[in-house]
């Protein structure tokens, strides 16, 4: 189908059965979806992905299934109120789509209030063909602070099924509010995930948006983070590891739109066997924001011959004072840290380990990830072990005679 509003799945009256509040908002987002074109890869902000694979079809609208893990100090921080910081803002039909079928969560942080603590919020997907829509929303008051983590998990059995996750995370930080925000994703081996995160930094803010992508076949997340007060900051992290088939794709925009503000970017990724991954990203100064910095850098690693990454920088600067730099790299692991760790009788297997560990551990560093961090190490040096594994089963079989 061209437009997608052919899918009979996601209809107004697919809305009315899944029940929940808002629904003249809900309604009003699945009618601009029924009336949006089919995103290809044609366009740029598509482009290098695989959108065109996606089936509609053969998912259903579900509610999704969230714990939330909360210290005390926190209580009635999660509260009921409107899941929409950023109305006129919708990046794409995915985005309008999740606001038609969104499960929302919202948090509310008191001016002058800082928790120690992380939030913690895990989504459990699993079932065959179900689509779910989970919708984050973080609006930390003036000085406060909060750090919120958030884990897309797959359920028993669901490595084996087939689901659709499209997240929206909306973040305001008020004049001198400090949000870090981990998104970790372990979903299975055949779930698609479309997210979109969005964040504005007012005066004096700093924002932490962090991503861990190690799970499923096609991830995408798109983060907008906007500063709109003099003196905000923000930063964006990532780690990314796609093996098998998997691909992980990631648009960022450092949006600034005040002066003396400042954005950092740090985003690793590796890929193996015949996986993919794609970065684009966009540094854009506007002319009004003078006094800025800006870095952008991101790196990646070629473990196999048949995998692919792509980096793709760009910047959009409209004034000349300005501190600005992007950087990207691809290619494979550096032979002299290899050769350095053999030559001192470490095997090769466990100097790959090491050394891919080691690129990571840059990242790691930055997460707002707490007790996870250790958790985190262990499931990339399992990925390399499957990823081992799978190569030296591919050469055992060439090996055999026809």
């Amino acid at each position: 189908a061209d437009r997608l509003g052919d899918v009979s799945a996601f209809t107004p009256d697919a809305v009315r059965e899944l029940g929940g509040s808002w629904q003249d908002m809900r309604l009003a987002a699945v009618e601009r979806f029924a009336a949006a074109p089919m995103p290809t890869p044609t366009e740029e902000i598509w482009r290098y992905s695989r959108i065109d694979r996606l089936d509609l079809d053969r998912f259903t609208p579900a509610a999704c299934v969230t714990e939330i893990e909360a210290p005390h100090e926190a209580s009635g921080w999660i509260v009921d109120a409107e899941p929409e910081l950023f109305a006129d803002e919708t990046p794409d039909v995915f985005a309008e789509l999740n606001r038609a079928f969104m499960s929302p969560v919202v948090i509310r942080v008191p001016a002058g209030r800082a928790l120690a603590d992380p939030i913690l919020i895990t989504h459990h997907i699993s079932g065959d063909g179900i689509a779910v829509f989970p919708r984050l929303v973080i609006d930390a008051g003036a000085d406060s602070e909060v750090t919120v983590v958030e884990r897309f998990v797959a359920g028993d059995g669901s490595a084996d099924d087939r689901s659709l996750v499209v997240p929206v995370l909306q973040v305001r930080a008020a004049q001198a509010a400090r949000v870090r925000y981990l998104a970790v994703n372990e979903v299975g081996i055949n779930t698609w995930q479309i997210g979109n995160q969005q964040s504005v930094g007012e005066r004096d803010s700093s924002t932490l948006l962090a991503t861990v992508t190690l799970g499923g076949d096609y991830v995408r997340a798109r983060t907008e983070a906007r500063l709109s007060g003099q003196g905000g900051s923000t930063k964006q992290v990532a780690l990314y590891f796609a093996g098998g088939t998997q691909m992980h794709d990631f648009r960022t925009i450092q949006d600034h739109d005040a002066p003396n503000t400042s954005s950092d970017l740090l985003f690793k990724g590796a890929v193996q066997d015949h996986a993919a991954s794609v970065y684009t990203g966009l540094i854009k100064i506007r002319k009004h924001a003078d006094g800025t910095t800006a870095y952008q850098t991101n790196r990646n690693l070629t473990l196999s011959e048949g995998a692919w990454a792509e980096s793709v920088p760009n910047l959009d600067i409209q004034t000349n004072d300005v501190k600005c730099s992007h950087a990207s790299t691809v290619g494979p692991i550096d032979e002299e840290q290899r050769f350095y760790l053999e030559s001192r009788g470490v095997r090769p297997e466990v100097a790959e380990r090491l050394v891919v560990l080691g690129f990571f551990e840059e990242v790691i560093a930055q997460l707002p990830a707490g007790r996870f961090a250790d958790d985190l190490r262990s499931r990339v040096s399992n990925k390399l072990d499957v990823g081992s594994q799978a190569t030296r089963s591919a050469g055992d079989r060439e090996e055999v005679p026809a």
